[in-house]
């Protein structure tokens, strides 16, 4: 395991963050539920090490169960944030509203510190901003004059931003608020489109943050398993290419979810790589993956699948 600076917070991160999306219990998007007993363990285990970042969501989990489960666990081990553990959340509008006022920035921060158990928060994210436009996002008695509010009040210690399109996460990088960024699916084996926003983020000082290294699942397991990527149907170019690495790092005997993983991690301008982990067994198994060595022949050998630059037919 590594630690890295998270920017320029002055907080120290593990190279892999405990993504709990699906900790709070998603069967309609993940397929499978989670029982309250099993996401508890999953954060008792992750608290014990040696991950030492967990990121969460005011949404993740039909109301707020992801953070309720992590606030249990908290409380389990007599409240409060355990020395050198970094648990970041994120603001967003009610289920099924697009309302990202202040005042409803201000409930989500209030509903989060509740379900936590905690006084303040360190690390805050302003979540999917393309639900609104970047003018009512930096506009008077908006969302980001709202963070900034909390964070001057000592509610929360720093702030970021975590959504989809790269251009929108430049646009709100250059307003100079923000001290992380969080990119998904854009920062892969497959896609590397983020890293006009992660060269821009260590140039500004701001720790990047990349989420769903194995793209939803094709990158863990294969295209045989499932033919989707980022939440849609794969085309035939992208599964070849994935069936081509997958061959790769069978002949080496390196799992591909291995090689999907430490690919981001070995960038040295990646602070954190959130990993989705709903069961206790998920850590040990992600931290095998994140401990196979990997040749540099093997690296050598992806790259110009990685780069697009040889497409198998």
């Amino acid at each position: 395991m590594t630690y890295n600076a998270l920017g320029r917070t002055g907080l120290t991160v593990s190279s892999v963050c405990v993504g709990t999306s699906a900790l709070g219990s998603h069967p309609d998007q993940y397929g499978y539920e989670v029982d309250t007993e099993t996401g508890v363990a999953t954060i008792a285990r992750a608290l014990s090490g040696p991950f030492t970042f967990i990121d969460t969501s005011n949404e993740y989990g039909h109301g707020g169960d992801s953070e309720r489960r992590i606030g249990q666990a908290l409380a389990n081990r007599g409240g409060g944030m355990p020395e050198g553990v970094v648990v970041a959340t994120k603001v967003d509008p009610l289920l099924g509203s697009t309302d990202f006022s202040g005042d409803r920035v201000r409930r989500s921060v209030e509903e989060s510190l509740e379900r936590l158990g905690l006084d303040r928060l360190q690390l805050v994210y302003f979540h999917d901003p393309e639900k609104i436009t970047f003018d009512e996002g930096v506009a008077k008695g908006g969302p980001l004059e709202a963070l900034i509010e909390l964070r001057d009040q000592g509610v929360i210690d720093y702030i970021g931003v975590a959504g989809g399109p790269i251009d929108l996460e430049l646009r709100y990088l250059a307003t100079d608020a923000f001290d992380a960024v969080i990119s998904h699916n854009r920062y892969t084996l497959v896609d590397q489109t983020a890293e006009s926003l992660m060269d821009d983020a260590a140039e500004r000082g701001v720790a990047f943050v990349n989420a769903a290294p194995f793209g939803g699942g094709m990158l863990a397991t294969g295209p045989e398993t499932t033919t989707r990527y980022r939440y849609e149907t794969a085309d035939e170019q992208l599964l070849a290419r994935v069936r081509a690495m997958k061959q790769l790092c069978d002949d080496a005997g390196v799992p591909l979810a291995a090689a999907a993983l430490q690919f981001s991690t070995r960038d040295p301008r990646v602070a954190s790589t959130i990993v989705g982990m709903s069961r206790p067994s998920r850590i040990d198994q992600t931290l095998e993956l994140l401990e196979t060595p990997i040749a540099d022949e093997l690296w050598g050998a992806l790259e110009p699948l990685v780069r697009g630059e040889r497409v198998p037919e």
